[in-house]
């Protein structure tokens, strides 16, 4: 089963990169333009609020209901720019997708994206670990993300009786989770990591998690005046959101039923062949339409982004039928469905492993 899969999925991924061109360019800064306009708009709505607040005579309805609606659009607003930033610009350019465009403003060495994690923290932890021992237990450590049980190998707690309570609170905080993910503390105790590295990458999160907080939470609700609050609120609101779709995106990708997990013997003697099969089976598509798409970050082509982490992302949907073929014609599962099946196929799996056995 796979045998010679390899050889066809790099002539596949060959294809693509030798048609990458302007259309593609385009493409991403086209993206970035709007992801930029969203911003603007958010926080231009959100101080208008805040604006048309001072402004206001006290106790007139229409001038409330008219408020609540400008921050409304205004929250909205941003925390699409914040989804969109994350999933479709960040996470694919630092997985260096556009590197081959030799822009220095969208390129994998200089980006710098807008949530608590370090772009060079995360680039090892997710690029290096992540897409290296995919799905391994004890090697990759999004394999729950070294709080959660989402396999039967993962040996049993009585802490994990609480994981469906503190998969919620992961969800709200998730940028937070993803910004401690690098540090791998434990290895301290066993030597494998000296206890100044981790310092020094606290102290960049720190530095990281600082200017997020002075900008969103205290620069932009400033300038609203009296509206400071609603103001902050708004921001606390986008980047919430944020977190929580991310999340859900990205566990759908990882997590659902029939996805495989693997042994670390089986990195002994691993062909091409068998990494590629190891992609196919630790991965979970999610269907739907261009804008969800989009919105996801192509993360929704899950399996596709994990044959090809470095393709250009709005080039996944174009492959994908051809990787399902590819995926029949070796008798390999193609695992994909709507995002409320993923969604609850994961919570189950959470549910099911927060107790002993599988």
């Amino acid at each position: 089963m796979g045998a010679g899969i390899g050889r066809e999925l790099e002539l596949l991924r060959k294809e693509v990169v030798d048609d990458l061109g302007d259309r593609d360019a385009r493409y991403i800064r086209r993206v970035i333009a709007v992801q930029r306009g969203l911003e603007v708009a958010g926080r231009a709505l959100l101080l208008a609020h805040g604006w048309h607040r001072n402004l206001a005579r006290p106790g007139a309805r229409r001038g409330r209901a008219f408020g609540r609606t400008v921050w409304g659009a205004g929250t909205a607003s941003l925390a699409a720019a914040k989804i969109l930033e994350n999933m479709e610009i960040g996470h694919n350019v630092l997985h260096g997708q556009w590197d081959w465009m030799r822009d220095p403003k969208i390129h994998s060495t200089t980006w710098e994206w807008d949530t608590a994690c370090p772009a060079a923290q995360w680039k090892h932890s997710h690029n290096v670990v992540h897409h290296t021992f995919t799905n391994v237990v004890g090697k990759d450590r999004d394999v729950g993300y070294g709080v959660l049980r989402v396999a039967p190998e993962q040996p049993w707690h009585p802490v994990y009786l609480a994981q469906p309570f503190y998969n919620v609170l992961l969800a709200l905080l998730y940028e937070y989770g993803i910004a401690l993910h690098d540090l791998a503390v434990e290895k301290v105790a066993t030597g494998e990591k000296a206890q100044e590295e981790v310092d020094a990458q606290l102290r960049e999160i720190g530095r990281k998690v600082a200017w997020q907080w002075a900008k969103d939470y205290a620069a932009f609700p400033l300038l609203s005046g009296r509206s400071f609050l609603p103001t902050l609120l708004g921001a606390l609101t986008a980047n919430t959101v944020r977190n929580v779709w991310a999340h859900m995106i990205i566990f759908c990708g990882h997590f659902p039923a029939g996805i495989a997990t693997f042994p670390e013997e089986r990195l002994d003697g691993e062909t091409r062949d068998e990494w590629y099969v190891r992609q196919l089976l630790g991965s979970a598509n999610i269907t739907g339409g261009p804008l969800f798409h989009l919105m996801t970050g192509n993360l929704s082509h899950q399996i596709e982004h994990h044959l090809f982490p470095d393709l250009p992302s709005n080039r996944y949907a174009e492959i994908a039928p051809r990787v399902r073929e590819l995926c029949e014609r070796h008798g390999l599962p193609y695992h994909t469905g709507r995002l409320g099946r993923q969604v609850a196929s994961t919570w189950k799996k959470i549910v099911r492993l927060a107790f002993p056995g599988g």
